[in-house]
């Protein structure tokens, strides 16, 4: 038997933190049992002694805070406990954030994540891989980059103690680490800084090791990493949706309800029957003969509890929320519905007044069959689009369909675009925001398709747990790259969103992408950036091209001819840099020619008044360097700025004292 003493000098290397007792420096354990892991969270770092001649009652009432904390932390452990197990059992993403949420402890999230992945590590890849998925898709919405960062801090820490009970720790944690840095939840710094952080001999240094050198410094590491534990979701989604249909199809044919409850049983997603629901409804009203049969198993599979009344209203709601489109393929979908949800309702397996009115309105912005036409042709031009990478052949094949006779398929093809790419991969995502800021569609016809995506990204987060992440960066992109401005966003939203929607996330998340700063650059790399754009070049290539065109102008080129270089980069959402470039040179040498080059491109749209901004701002951030060559660069700076507005080139509001003091990221002020 362990000896007191012994017990009493263990120290864990898990969580651990520095408390004071009498002067004493003790580490001590914020994640193991019994203790309490919440004193990293306080600013308190000391306990009281009641024999200390200096103690006092307002101590007393401190350390009885501290109590209260830890008794909250002790709650939200065991609170993340069930949320991870149930979360395994239903691999209901949406559901899970939403239970994090409600616990309202967001200081305690980095023990939700240590706690996921350490449970995650102890059984099968399916968990392991549902775990990474879980993380990716509650980052900055639901938690916190730093707790997720905290998190990963505290379980690299904790290799020691887990490889006791999980031998391969030092693998799966490494591939825990590297999947984390490919889905961009942690940054690639976190392997150097944490390297450099682990005493000699501990299992840390072997996890960040074997992540690094191990994962992601391998060709292809991205693929490989993300195929480690089962791959794609989506293809996992794609196969129950073809599982779902076999098994309603020979069900409708050999009417045998039996084998179908145990298919639908054997299919083992509980949280995916609303899916099941969905297909049986659209089936039933597509075969009318089948509608009985269809119907009845639905009924059976409710009274038997195997698909809940929750599972059922969701069916229904998602194909309410796209009666629009299904009256395209079946004219008469409305008052079919109607009709089977008040069968539904009148047998008792379907609560009628959970649902919202399915509206008989036939307003239309287009004939139904010209948007049906259009969008097969669309679908078939952006997938030959994904292989070739062609920009002008796409342009070619729109022009081709004639869309200003009706400007509303625009905004289709701007919703099918962002649709499509967010099935695939960065790449296809890439692409898709390239070809975004190549179509020059007017703003109007974006927002339009934006509109519709946020509208229904209820029902695409069902398919699509990270619905909210893509979504607000394609948005944010499409801010970057000047497709839309940033009070575009207010009108996307409409005010018509629910404050729980999940538009309204996608939303709240593309103004904070938008409002972070350097925002510009981190959200034109999202997806990779370099090589998707049709001149494969990166930000460094970019910058250099722009100097040497600036310098060529300067030695007495032609203005035709640089305004064609600048408009040939393919990136307008990067001539901010020709903005700051010009102003250094017109500051450094009074060289006025480069002005007459900008006032050009302003005249021409080739730089639009938000890129003239943030050019004026990036050279008022950089004046204090500047002033250190150019004694007197911040006069000049203010004449330029006067001069500006009055080309037009500026707001009125723009003031060089504020420029000096804040950061213009695409259009928002902080």
């Amino acid at each position: 038997m362990e000896q007191p003493s012994e017990t009493a000098n263990r120290i864990s290397t898990v969580d651990h933190t520095k408390v004071v007792v009498n002067g004493s420096l003790i580490k001590g354990d914020y994640g193991g049992k019994g203790t309490c892991g919440a004193l990293l969270d306080t600013n308190d770092n000391h306990f009281v002694n009641a024999n200390d001649p200096n103690y006092s009652t307002s101590e007393e009432n401190e350390t009885n805070g501290i109590k209260k904390v830890c008794s909250r932390f002790e709650q939200y452990k065991k609170k993340a406990a069930v949320i991870v197990d149930e979360y395994f059992a239903t691999d209901d993403v949406i559901s899970t954030a939403n239970e994090i949420k409600e616990l309202e402890m967001p200081n305690y999230s980095y023990y939700f994540v240590k706690k996921l992945i350490s449970m995650a590590m102890d059984r099968h890849d399916k968990e392991k891989e549902m775990a990474a998925v879980l993380l990716s898709s509650l980052y900055a919405d639901v938690i916190d980059p730093r707790q997720v960062y905290k998190g990963f801090v505290n379980l690299v820490e904790s290799a020691d103690d887990l490889i006791v009970d999980i031998p391969d720790t030092v693998d799966v944690l490494a591939v825990f680490v590297a999947r984390a840095v490919v889905d961009d939840i942690l940054p690639p710094a976190f392997l150097k800084k944490e390297m450099d952080a682990f005493p000699n001999g501990a299992k840390g240094i072997d996890v960040i090791k074997r992540a690094d050198k191990g994962y992601l410094s391998a060709t292809l590491h991205a693929e490989i990493i993300e195929r480690r534990w089962g791959g794609s979701r989506n293809k996992t989604v794609d196969d129950v949706k073809e599982k779902i249909d076999n098994l309603l199809v020979e069900y409708t044919v050999s009417g045998d309800k039996k084998e179908a409850i145990r298919c639908i049983h054997d299919l083992k997603v509980p949280f995916f029957h609303h899916e099941i629901v969905k297909r049986a409804i659209v089936m039933a009203m597509e075969r009318k003969k089948a509608e009985g049969k269809l119907l009845d198993l639905l009924k059976t599979a409710s009274e038997e509890c195997l698909i809940n009344s929750s599972q059922i209203s969701k069916g229904f709601t998602r194909i309410i929320d796209s009666i629009d489109d299904l009256s395209l393929d079946i004219p008469s979908a409305k008052e079919l519905l109607q009709s089977l949800i008040s069968k539904a309702a009148s047998e008792g397996w379907l609560c009628a007044s959970s649902l919202k009115q399915v509206s008989f309105c036939d307003k239309k912005l287009v004939e139904d069959s010209i948007v049906k036409a259009f969008k097969a042709k669309a679908q078939s031009i952006i997938q030959e689009y994904f292989l070739t990478g062609d920009v002008l052949e796409v342009n070619s094949c729109l022009e081709s369909e004639n869309l200003s006779s009706t400007p509303e398929l625009k905004a289709i093809f701007v919703k099918r675009l962002i649709m499509l790419a967010m099935e695939r991969k960065k790449r296809e995502k890439e692409m898709a925001s390239v070809l975004l800021s190549s179509l020059f569609f007017p703003a109007d016809d974006v927002v339009n398709g934006f509109t519709m995506l946020i509208h229904s990204a209820d029902d695409i987060a069902l398919d699509n747990p990270i619905v909210v992440e893509d979504l607000a960066m394609f948005l944010a992109r499409a801010v970057v790259d000047d497709v839309l401005a940033p009070l575009h966003l207010e009108e996307i939203g409409g005010g018509s969103l629910k404050p729980d929607s999940v538009g309204n996330q996608v939303l709240k998340m593309a103004r904070s992408l938008l409002n972070a700063r350097l925002s510009g650059e981190r959200i034109l790399r999202c997806w990779g950036g370099r090589g998707s754009y049709p001149n494969g070049w990166a930000i460094e290539d970019v910058k250099d091209q722009i100097g040497k065109l600036l310098e060529e102008f300067e030695s007495g080129g032609d203005t035709r001819e640089a305004c064609r270089c600048i408009t040939e980069l393919g990136m307008p959402f990067y001539h901010h840099e020709v903005v700051k470039k010009s102003l250094v040179i017109v500051i450094e040498r009074k060289n006025d020619r480069v002005w007459r080059l900008l006032k050009e491109c302003f005249i021409t749209g080739i730089i639009t008044q938000i890129q003239m901004a943030k050019g004026f701002v990036r050279v008022a951030e950089s004046l204090d360097d500047l002033t250190l060559d150019v004694p007197d660069a911040k006069t000049q700076f203010g004449s330029l700025v006067d001069r500006a507005k009055a080309e037009g080139w500026l707001d009125s509001s723009f003031s060089f004292k504020r420029a000096s003091h804040m950061t213009v990221n695409n259009g928002y002020h902080t």
